[in-house]
């Protein structure tokens, strides 16, 4: 289906998504719906993981065949997209009135890790393109409203957002494959984060690797490893790095998230 206005081609679970394709209205199964479909995936997904969210997978588990889902959705794909966005879901209510655009755009990528640590799996789904599904051009419109009032350009906002929601994805999957590393080996992780720096001490060269080395010989890697700190930190540099872009852009009013 094309866009009327642009005359855009949409992606199939565009579409879907946006309610811009009609639904199948024959056949023996009229009580399956696309939410009752990307429900099923989703419960696979959360059950069993990313890999095991197949069209059969999925039929099977919303008690119907495999030719009925496709009915519904074309491919696998456009049902991992659609179940993504579902899982995002809208954004919460940003900020009160008058916060500044650091405390709006912390609160946005807070909001945002929330989610994708409960359900990093979903990460897994491969980028197709930039954002175009309801949720996540809810997400990207909200970012850009914590980031109004700043008086940059619309095209540096974006970038913002883009640093920001790949540093959220980033460290959400390195949590999820550490996590998933400590179960596949037994390990506990703070006892794996004790061991670390006499094992680095047992293969360095202190010619070598100087730095390294003396940071392992503090006992730096022996302390508590803290995920929120960490997040927390990571968050405040970009913030302290955007802030070098938004302060000659606006010395003389300050910004707010929601002014209208």
């Amino acid at each position: 289906m094309k866009n009327a206005e642009h005359g855009q081609q949409l992606p199939t679970s565009v579409e879907l998504a946006w309610g811009r394709r009609e639904r199948p209205a024959k056949g023996p199964r009229r009580a399956l719906t696309l939410e009752r479909i990307v429900e099923a995936a989703i419960r696979v997904g959360e059950a069993e993981g990313l890999e095991a969210v197949s069209m059969s997978r999925v039929a099977a588990e919303a008690g119907v065949s495999t030719m009925a889902l496709y009915r519904y959705v074309p491919a696998k794909a456009d049902l991992l997209t659609i179940m993504q966005d579902t899982l995002f879901g809208p954004p919460p209510e940003p900020p009160a009135p008058g916060a500044g655009w650091r405390e709006g755009l912390l609160w946005w990528a807070s909001e945002m890790r929330a989610i994708v640590r409960r359900h990093t799996w979903a990460l897994r789904v491969p980028v197709n393109g930039p954002p175009v599904m309801p949720h996540s051009v809810a997400w990207m419109e909200t970012g850009l409203r914590c980031l109004r009032g700043t008086g940059l350009d619309d095209g540096t906002k974006l970038s913002i957002l883009v640093l920001v929601s790949g540093f959220v994805r980033s460290e959400a999957l390195l949590a999820a494959d550490l996590a998933a590393a400590f179960e596949r080996t037994g390990n506990d992780p703070s006892d794996a984060l004790t061991g670390y720096g006499p094992m680095l001490l047992e293969v360095l060269d202190e010619h070598r690797f100087p730095e390294l080395y003396r940071a392992a010989r503090s006992g730096v890697f022996e302390e508590e490893d803290d995920p929120d700190w960490e997040f927390a930190f990571g968050m405040e540099r970009l913030l302290d790095g955007i802030e070098v872009l938004v302060r000659p852009q606006c010395t003389e009013n300050p910004p707010s998230t929601n002014s209208d």
